[in-house]
């Protein structure tokens, strides 16, 4: 399969045609941003990390009984995926409070919940990414009603799965970040990338942080944080 048209590009991923009409390539740049684009730089092989480990999550799931758009890895920072018409929510699952939940609440980070909670926020750069409900959703037309039942049950099924995995690598899941495509028959299926970019993973004994935050928060060692979490996960995989 090699690439043809570049269809588009984003902050971090470039998505390109191929001679099959339903498939395309997805290729991942080392390029990073945050605060929806204020800040930028570049996180040396977090394209390679981020290609990787996303493919072998999502292959997991795809066994554990959750669809996804992955087919096959390509190469170090491209991958085949299905082509889906992604649906324009961002779907947050958080299991400990941090970020943007901590800033809007009050609320301490790393305070555990009771249970998972989840958000949902309208993927849209030039209105910052707005949180909203389900019936705001409907009422935008993003997705159906039983569209959402379906990503929500999706999405805790998801964390569930991902909770358990890195749990065996002694490492928290924080929270995450997930989106959702159509295919063309309509099926809702896993989209995008899990990775240090849409998750934050602390190391279970120390709860250092080994995800994106060290680039958000100026911490340092971002590249070192990426290679070691992914180390943990190749490890036993």
């Amino acid at each position: 399969m090699e690439k043809q048209t570049l269809l588009y590009e984003g902050k971090a991923k470039r998505v390109y045609a191929t001679q099959d009409p339903e498939l395309l390539i997805v290729s991942y740049k080392d390029d990073a941003t945050a605060f929806n684009g204020a800040k930028k730089g570049t996180i040396q092989g977090k394209g390679v990390i981020n290609n990787q480990m996303s493919n072998l999550l999502m292959a997991r799931l795809e066994r554990q009984g959750v669809p996804t758009h992955f087919v096959r890895e390509l190469g170090p920072r491209e991958t085949l995926v299905k082509r889906v018409s992604i649906v324009p929510l961002e779907v947050i699952v958080r299991n400990l409070a941090a970020g943007s939940f901590s800033k809007r609440y009050g609320v301490e980070e790393g305070t555990a919940f009771d249970e998972p909670t989840l958000e949902f926020s309208y993927k849209n750069d030039e209105l910052g990414d707005p949180l909203l409900n389900d019936d705001h959703a409907a009422a935008l037309k993003l997705a159906t009603r039983a569209e959402l039942a379906l990503i929500r049950g999706y999405a805790f099924q998801i964390n569930r799965l991902l909770r358990e995995i890195w749990a065996d690598r002694g490492v928290i899941l924080v929270d995450f970040k997930v989106e959702f495509g159509r295919l063309p028959d309509g099926t809702i299926v896993l989209a995008d990338e899990i990775s240090p970019d849409t998750c934050r993973l602390w190391d279970a004994k120390t709860r250092e942080k080994l995800d994106k935050d060290r680039f958000r928060r100026d911490l340092g060692g971002v590249e070192d944080a990426y290679r070691r979490v992914m180390e943990r996960l190749r490890g036993s995989f």
